[in-house]
């Protein structure tokens, strides 16, 4: 799967843009605050109908302009092409396009343009909460998986029902209670299987993967933490309702599962330098985009966001060679700030790349 060609207007600092890509490595650079991640964030949002940086759509219209526009042309693995088009106005509804034809549900386009993308925001899978890392599992999940995104979203529904319930200064309907519990129950236990699977699968990839990064021999781990694995969740939710009633929300249930990450059999979080942080990230991501490209049959598109910062130039070397083995990846985006850096690395590798210049906002 490739991005041939990418048309932005009014995105972020984006005032427009008008580009051609190389079906294996493309290269922004430009110095920080440019664009250079915007423009990543504008192919995100072309595979997941929202952006990776900004929580509403009227964040993402450049200062000055009613609305934005994206629109990407992909060569699609049996050769034909498709356009997928995104337009979202500050006043008014966004809408997603597949060869002009609107989504009614964006739910539906998730998984078309399978995508994987590490942004220097990722070190708060490390260092932040549980929630960023059961997105994690969530996002690589929901591209393969559709049936999982809606039962994804009607756990949720439920969730926040059972809250709403719990909160209430009068004793909740139990009968209410027992009905969003149900709903929480049936699709949790199909939530934890798949994310169970997922993380069984992921494992061996992402080991094998972390020292060819590394180039030394260290030990990492991942392993899923589950109410699933404690027995049946209808139970726990039904017995835990007095003591979730006294905090006002659900202390069991699949949304507090937690994906543990471990360097040399400690948490990464306390074990970890910056490199190596960065390094156990790096190959997590190479290690989504393989399962991706395996399950999906397809390989998805690779963004890295500043992929060279706080690592030695062995390690960006070695991330070089593997996302240049057109074996194993397909097509990569990258940004850096110095592009004599670039290309020296590049040009000692002998490694092909179409390098652009972001500059206030216009691609040169």
């Amino acid at each position: 799967m490739q991005l041939e060609h990418l048309f932005v207007q009014d995105y972020r600092n984006i005032v427009q843009a008008d580009l051609e890509f190389s079906p294996g490595l493309n290269c922004f650079v430009g110095q920080n605050g440019m664009g250079k991640t915007n423009l990543l964030d504008a192919i995100y949002s072309l595979s997941f109908c929202k952006s990776s940086l900004a929580q509403s759509d009227s964040m993402t219209v450049r200062h000055g302009a009613g609305c934005f526009q994206l629109s990407g042309t992909y060569v699609m693995p049996d050769g034909n092409r498709t356009v997928i088009g995104c337009m979202s106005r500050i006043k008014g509804r966004k809408q997603m396009t597949r060869d002009r034809k609107e989504y009614q549900r964006f739910s539906d386009h998730i998984g078309c343009i399978p995508l994987v993308m590490m942004t220097p925001l990722d070190t708060g899978l490390i260092l932040g909460g549980s929630d960023g890392r059961r997105r994690l599992m969530d996002v690589v999940i929901s591209q393969y998986d559709r049936d999982y995104l809606h039962k994804l979203i009607a756990y949720d529904k439920a969730l926040q029902q059972r809250n709403a319930l719990l909160k209430m200064e009068q004793a909740p309907d139990p009968e209410m209670l027992l009905m969003w519990e149900q709903v929480m129950a049936d699709n949790g236990r199909v939530i934890y299987g798949r994310r169970q699977e997922l993380i069984e699968k992921i494992v061996p990839v992402f080991a094998g993967i972390y020292p060819a990064i590394a180039g030394r021999d260290e030990s990492v781990s991942l392993s899923y933490i589950s109410h699933g694995q404690r027995g049946d969740l209808l139970d726990q939710l039904s017995a835990s309702r007095m003591r979730d009633r006294a905090v006002g929300y659900s202390l069991c249930g699949i949304h507090r599962d937690e994906l543990e990450m471990q360097l040399g059999g400690y948490p990464v979080k306390r074990e970890g330098s910056q490199g190596q942080n960065k390094t156990f990230l790096t190959a997590l991501t190479f290690a989504q985009y393989i399962l991706l490209a395996d399950v999906c049959g397809k390989k998805p598109i690779l963004l890295l966001d500043d992929i060279f910062d706080r690592l030695d130039s062995r390690r960006v070397e070695n991330i070089l060679e593997l996302v240049s083995d057109r074996s194993r990846f397909g097509q990569v985006f990258i940004t850096d700030v110095d592009r004599n850096h670039i290309d020296g690395i590049l040009g000692s590798k002998g490694i092909e790349c179409r390098t652009f210049t972001v500059e206030n906002g216009t691609v040169l």
